[in-house]
């Protein structure tokens, strides 16, 4: 099962991008919303879509300021990200719904379940933290206001990423794409620069704000959710399982992506 053509959805004012697989179900059963972290897109997700399938539908939103969606009016608060998701699952007549998010989409996740209890019935975080700033977090928020604007080529922006001390430039590459003058990334630097640092901050509350059942996954190697910090989460909150990964980073999904399927689709599976 595969993604289907981009699709677009105005949400709340906003041009918003989205993919989907799984066909279309006249209700929340058995879909999956899932929601990218800082610098993603929606299509990250196709791989998961693979493997769920053909029980369950996977929508895959492309934030605001994200891939093909339109930035809006700069609000890139946490706030902003939450509505705009609650928007898009009325707009397609859906929820309760699982919501599946990574990163910052994991924090978006969670705070949805608190603020819309009714739009979620469990939820996939994937190292999105309730708490997210030093010193506990030492580097919230990626500097890329240096990084380049464009390139002669793919390999060469991949290089020049590379250069200015990121390992593996894959994840941030997705978002690439070739202009008249070159080769860029479809988001804007300073609003991602802007939306990092609002998401800088103490979600423990919202965290802690819904009763659904949780899946909270966790790279025993991330550099951005530390360990102690993911068991606590899962100590801490009723109904959330913990899986730890090693040998995984704070991308567990692209690291393990056949055990990251597998549990997750256990944990519907139990639902």
């Amino acid at each position: 099962m595969t993604f289907t053509t981009e699709k677009y959805a105005t949400v709340r004012g906003l041009r918003l991008a989205w993919l989907g697989a799984g066909g279309d179900r006249p209700s929340g059963d058995g879909v999956v919303l899932a929601l990218h972290g800082h610098f993603g897109r929606a299509r990250m997700f196709a791989s998961l879509a693979g493997a769920l399938g053909p029980r369950h539908r996977v929508i895959a939103l492309e934030q605001r300021g994200h891939g093909h969606s339109a930035r809006g009016d700069g609000d890139f608060g946490p706030d902003a990200y939450v509505a705009d998701a609650a928007a898009f699952l009325r707009g397609l007549g859906l929820g309760p719904v699982v919501v599946l998010g990574h990163s910052m989409g994991g924090v978006v996740a969670f705070r949805l379940a608190a603020r819309y209890p009714e739009l979620v019935k469990a939820l996939v975080v994937e190292e999105g933290g309730a708490f997210n700033r030093p010193p506990d977090v030492p580097h919230p928020v990626l500097d890329v206001s240096g990084w380049p604007r464009r390139a002669a080529t793919l390999d060469e922006l991949r290089r020049a990423i590379e250069a200015l001390g990121i390992p593996d430039a894959g994840y941030f590459l997705e978002s690439a794409v070739e202009h008249r003058d070159g080769w860029g990334l479809l988001f804007d630097y300073d609003d991602m620069m802007a939306s990092q640092r609002a998401l800088v901050g103490d979600w423990w509350a919202d965290w802690l704000g819904s009763d659904c059942p949780a899946l909270l996954i966790h790279g025993l190697d991330s550099f951005v959710l530390p360990t102690a910090l993911a068991r606590q989460m899962a100590a801490r909150r009723p109904g959330t399982v913990l899986r730890e990964f090693a040998g995984c980073g704070h991308w567990v999904h692209d690291d393990d992506p056949v055990r990251f399927a597998y549990t997750v689709r256990e944990f519907l599976d139990g639902l």
